[in-house]
C-alpha cells in the first residue's frame, strides 16, 4: 500500500510543475485524495458491500468535487489535475498513465444495462471539460482536446477535438510509441478543424472573386470591340 502511495506522489511531481513539497501534495491535492478514496470504495464494492462503497464515494464527491462510481476500474498512474466536476461512471475502465483535467465526464448515453461507459487506453490525456459518452473505446496514446464530445471509438495515437469529436492530424508530429510511458501533456497545442475549414472557404471565395473579375474584364473588352 505504501509503495503504491509513493508512486502516486511521484506521478504528481512528474506531471504537475506547481507541486513544491510532499506535504503540499498530501494535504492540498484533491485529485490524489479522490484516487485514494476510490480505491477504498472499489474494494468495498468488489466485496459486495455496495451501500458502504457508495457512501465512501459520496464522501469522496463531497470533499474533493470528484465523483467516481465505486464500480469503475482504474489502472496505475492516474493523475487528476484540480479535479472539480469530474464524473466517472460505473462501468468505466481507465488504463495506465492517464491524465484527466477538471470537468471531464466519462459517462453513459442511456439506461441500458451492462457495459455503458467508455474504456480508456494507456497514456491518454483528457483535457478540461471534455466528455466521453457510451460504451466506446479510446485507444492508447490519445489526446482529447478541451471541450470535445467524443461519441465514437478512437484508434491509437490520435488527437480528437470538436463537437462531436473528430480525429485530426497533429502538424506532422508523431505520437510516442505505446511502449513509451512519458505522457504528452501539451494539450493546449491542438489543431482547430473549424478554423481550417473557414480558411479553406475564404481561400476558395477569393479564387472565385478573382475568376469573376477576369470574366467581367473579358466581357467588357468584347463589348468595346
Amino acid at each position: 500500500m505504501f509503495k503504491q502511495m509513493k508512486k502516486d506522489l511521484r506521478i504528481i511531481f512528474e506531471r504537475d510543475p506547481a507541486a513544491k513539497s510532499i506535504w503540499e501534495v498530501l494535504l492540498c491535492y484533491p485529485g490524489l485524495h479522490a484516487i485514494w478514496l476510490h480505491k477504498i470504495a472499489h474494494r468495498l464494492y468488489k466485496r459486495g458491500w455496495v451501500f458502504w462503497a457508495r457512501f465512501v464515494s459520496h464522501l469522496n464527491r463531497f470533499f474533493t468535487g470528484v465523483e467516481i462510481h465505486p464500480g469503475a476500474v482504474i489502472g496505475e498512474g492516474l493523475f487528476i489535475d484540480h479535479g472539480m466536476g469530474i464524473v466517472i461512471g460505473e462501468t468505466t475502465e481507465i488504463g495506465n498513465n492517464v491524465t484527466i483535467y477538471k470537468g471531464v465526464v466519462l459517462g453513459g448515453t442511456g439506461k441500458e444495462k451492462g457495459k455503458r461507459h467508455p474504456t480508456i487506453g494507456d497514456n491518454v490525456v483528457i483535457s478540461s471539460n471534455a466528455t466521453v459518452l457510451g460504451s466506446i473505446k479510446i485507444g492508447n496514446n490519445v489526446k482529447i482536446g478541451a471541450g470535445s464530445v467524443v461519441l465514437k471509438d478512437v484508434p491509437d495515437n490520435c488527437t480528437v477535438v470538436g463537437v462531436p469529436g473528430r480525429v485530426v492530424v497533429r502538424n506532422g508530429r508523431k505520437v510516442a510509441d505505446a511502449k513509451i510511458t512519458e505522457i504528452d501533456l501539451d494539450h493546449a497545442e491542438l489543431p482547430d478543424p473549424i478554423a481550417e475549414m473557414l480558411f479553406c472557404m475564404q481561400r476558395r471565395i477569393s479564387l472565385l472573386e478573382h475568376r469573376i473579375l477576369e470574366l467581367e474584364g473579358k466581357s467588357d473588352a468584347g463589348q468595346n470591340l
